[in-house]
C-alpha cells in the first residue's frame, strides 16, 4: 500500500471519528422546594428559607448562635443515579463564622457547605465542599474511613466579598475516584444519590449565612 493511500485512509478515519454522533448530555435541575431536613443535632432549627426573588429562586440559610446545626438534602431520581456525570451550582456567602475553618479542630464552621453523596451497599460516601472563612483554599482534610461512612472535606472557596454569586462545577466520577479510589481511572463508581447543604456556626458561636441556587446534575 502506497504512502498516499495510507494517508487517505488515516484522514478518512479521523473524519469519521470527528463526526461520529455523541451521546447527548441530559440535565435535571434540583427543585429547591424538595430539599428536606436530613440531619439535625437535636430537633431541627430550620433556618433555611426558599426565596423566589429575581433573577432566580434560591435557598437562604441564616444560622444564629444557639441554633442546632441542620442539613438539608435532595435526592436524585433512581433512574439517573448510575449515569450522573457532573453537578453544578451557584452560591454566595453573606456572613462568615468568625475564624471558621473546617480543617481546624474547634473551629469547624462554614459560611456554606455542599455535600455530594454516593452509596454502595451499606456504605455511604460523601464529599463536603466548603466555603470557608479563613481556611486555605484547595485544602483537603478531615478524612473519615469507616465500614459505613467515608468522607473528605474540600475547601473550594475561602473568604472574599459577600453578596456575590459564584459558580461551581464538579466532575462526580473523577472526584469519587480521586478521593476514594486512589485516582484509579478504571475504578467502579457507585450510584450518585444526591446533594446536601449546610451553613453553621455552632463551634465558633457566631453567625453564618449563605444563599444556594441553580443545582443541576448532568447525566
Amino acid at each position: 500500500m502506497t504512502t498516499k493511500r495510507l494517508a487517505r485512509l488515516a484522514l478518512a478515519a479521523a473524519l469519521v471519528t470527528s463526526f461520529a454522533p455523541r451521546a447527548e448530555a441530559r440535565e435535571i435541575a434540583a427543585d429547591l422546594a424538595q430539599f428536606q431536613v436530613v440531619q439535625s443535632d437535636s430537633g431541627p432549627d430550620v433556618y433555611y428559607t426558599l426565596m423566589r426573588s429575581p433573577p432566580m429562586p434560591f435557598l437562604r440559610a441564616r444560622y444564629r448562635p444557639s441554633m442546632q446545626t441542620t442539613v438539608l438534602g435532595w435526592q436524585l431520581p433512581d433512574e439517573v443515579r448510575a449515569s450522573a456525570r457532573t453537578v453544578r451550582w451557584k452560591w454566595r456567602a453573606e456572613a462568615f463564622p468568625v475564624g471558621g475553618n473546617e480543617c481546624a479542630p474547634g473551629k469547624q464552621d462554614s459560611a456554606a457547605v455542599v455535600y455530594a453523596t454516593w452509596r454502595r451497599g451499606l456504605r455511604w460516601y460523601a464529599l463536603k465542599y466548603v466555603w470557608s472563612s479563613v481556611g486555605p483554599k484547595g485544602t483537603t482534610c478531615d478524612g473519615k474511613r469507616g465500614p459505613f461512612v467515608a468522607q473528605d472535606t474540600i475547601l473550594i472557596e475561602s473568604g472574599g466579598p459577600t453578596d456575590q454569586w459564584k459558580s461551581e462545577t464538579i466532575d462526580l466520577k473523577a472526584e469519587f475516584r480521586r478521593h476514594f479510589e486512589d485516582g484509579r481511572a478504571d475504578a467502579d463508581v457507585p450510584d450518585f444519590v444526591g446533594l446536601g447543604i449546610m451553613s453553621d456556626g455552632d463551634q465558633t458561636h457566631s453567625e453564618s449565612a449563605a444563599d444556594y441556587a441553580a443545582f443541576v446534575v448532568e447525566y
